[in-house]
């Protein structure tokens, strides 16, 4: 007897568990890459290192917009930890020739990075663990 196909297999889904290995280090290399970049601005516009481990946390603050429930928190959290959003604030610092909005754009890119290559992606409103990386935590 032939065994139907799932749903996901008919509509043409694919987990993220599914796929390549190499696509996961990919994405993950990538965010080494950006955070890396991010140090590199920092430095090169000569601020302190211990500042910029505690500028890093900074974005995490986009987390409070769960407070208000899951899909508002993802729609903060992801507006803020996003390559756009980091590369729109680096734009603007650089056609206004802003010092301390590069260095904002510096600690998004880093951060963003950093965050990209420890597995967390962009929430899906369904819940916080909920990522376009995949679910992020303890399996049940």
């Amino acid at each position: 007897m032939e065994r139907e196909p799932s749903a996901d297999a008919v509509t043409g889904n694919v987990h993220l568990e599914d796929t390549t290995p190499w696509v996961r280090r990919w994405l993950r290399a990538e965010g080494v890459i950006a955070f890396a970049w991010g140090v590199v601005i920092w430095v090169l516009l000569n601020q302190p290192l211990p500042l910029l481990l505690v500028a890093l946390l900074l974005p995490d603050l986009s987390m409070l917009g769960y407070l208000r429930g899951p899909h508002a928190g993802a729609i903060l959290y992801n507006i803020v930890h996003n390559w756009a959003t980091a590369g729109l604030v680096l734009l603007i610092a650089l056609v206004a020739q802003s010092g301390p909005l590069i260095l904002v754009g510096a600690v998004l890119l880093g951060h963003v990075g950093i965050d990209r290559a420890l597995g967390y992606g962009l929430k899906y409103p369904t819940a916080f663990q909920d990522t376009h990386l995949g679910r992020i935590g303890r399996r049940r």
